[in-house]
């Protein structure tokens, strides 16, 4: 049976971040712990976010790293319980915003932090006693600010998500104008991300009609704006359409995601200096071109509706058109032709296996894929 969940409050408009005072009011937070990292603060984003809580009392907590972890989490909640805050504000990219969702699970839970991870069965267990978050997303990529989860490296090294419903954050205040600083590359990989987001979750294996019409209009506007955005920061135009990509691509992967995010969830917790959304680009063409014959993409023409939101004239049956438009668009971008240039080498490529195989996207995707399949779609991605 499909399950279909629409969502939550998303407030998106130049200048949406001077709603904050009135969001805490209705969800009422008194005294919220901001989450952010120190390049957000560096770059003065942060300070944005700050200005506009006006009398609003808060603590900050701006070391997330950029693979949150474990450690990071135990330090915000710290933070959190010394200055008896109320709930949370994420001011960043993904990162931050997960990072407040794990704070926000280990402040108000008792217990270690895996048991309430999804492969570990603990999904259950996160209950409505969890902190309330609002989402400030200083990128266009992640979409964590409507997500039901959270990717966390846990302290024996795992990257693990937590998936709730009570995850999801009370209202995501998506202003575009916090993404003009974003730099060229950062633009590039997280604008990727979330265009990984929307072709992944257009082709799992889930029933979710809603979801695809979402996620294809959020690869429309992502494909047709991430070079401009890329290209000039400052286009107003193309930061909007980013911010929409993203946020529809978070909406829509309720529905599930795939090989894709498997093997980069997996590789990100085997090294987490590696970026999720250059992965995500990395993997994408391989994993495509895997996809291309399940049953599922071939009987609702799923390549061929991509690649029309993507305007490809015309796309095999292979997928050959699509890998290869993503490639050059990498290219084009400047991010890394395969892991080989972010320094992967196949010595890892047994570790990755293992944890794509026992990533919660790992199921979802609409060929179940084999330790084999994994080694071709690393061995492909070099």
């Amino acid at each position: 049976m499909a399950f279909i969940n629409y969502i939550t409050q998303v407030q998106l408009d130049f200048g949406a971040v001077a709603l904050l005072p009135q969001e805490c009011e209705r969800i009422r937070i008194k005294h919220p712990l901001v989450v952010s990292d120190e390049g957000v603060r560096a770059a003065g984003v942060l300070g944005k976010a700050l200005t506009a809580l006006g009398i609003v009392p808060y603590h900050v907590y701006d070391q997330t790293p950029s693979n949150p972890h474990e450690a990071a989490v135990h330090a915000a909640t710290l933070l959190y319980k010394t200055y008896e805050c109320d709930g949370l504000i994420a001011v960043g990219g993904g990162s931050s915003i997960d990072l407040a969702k794990a704070v926000a699970i280990a402040a108000t839970h008792d217990g270690p932090l895996k048991g309430y991870a999804t492969i570990e069965g603990g999904s259950p267990l996160i209950t409505e006693r969890v902190a309330p978050v609002i989402a400030v997303p200083t990128t266009a990529g992640t979409g964590s600010e409507v997500a039901r989860g959270a990717i966390v490296i846990v302290e024996d090294g795992r990257k693990l998500g937590f998936h709730s419903w009570h995850l999801v954050p009370k209202v995501a205040i998506c202003d575009p104008d916090l993404t003009f600083g974003l730099p060229p590359k950062l633009t590039a990989a997280t604008g990727m991300d979330a265009i990984a987001h929307c072709m992944e979750t257009f082709m799992a294996g889930p029933v979710n009609p809603p979801a695809d019409g979402i996620a294809l209009d959020g690869l429309e506007r992502g494909w047709a704006h991430i070079e401009r955005a890329t290209r000039n920061g400052d286009d107003r135009e193309a930061r909007w359409n980013m911010m929409s990509a993203s946020m529809q691509g978070a909406l829509a992967f309720q529905k599930g995601l795939g090989c894709v995010h498997s093997l980069s969830h997996s590789l990100g917790g085997a090294d987490p200096r590696l970026h999720h959304g250059t992965l995500n680009a990395i993997f994408l063409p391989a994993v495509v071109k895997f996809n291309a014959s399940a049953e599922s993409i071939v009987k609702e023409r799923r390549l061929a509706r991509m690649a029309h939101a993507m305007g490809i004239g015309s796309c095999d049956a292979q997928g050959t058109q699509i890998a290869e438009a993503i490639r050059q668009m990498n290219a084009s971008l400047g991010l890394p032709s395969g892991l080989a240039a972010v320094g992967v080498t196949p010595e890892l490529f047994d570790r990755v296996i293992e944890g794509a195989l026992a990533d919660h996207c790992h199921k979802t995707n609409p060929r179940i894929a084999t330790a084999q399949d994994y080694r071709d779609m690393l061995e492909a991605s070099l």
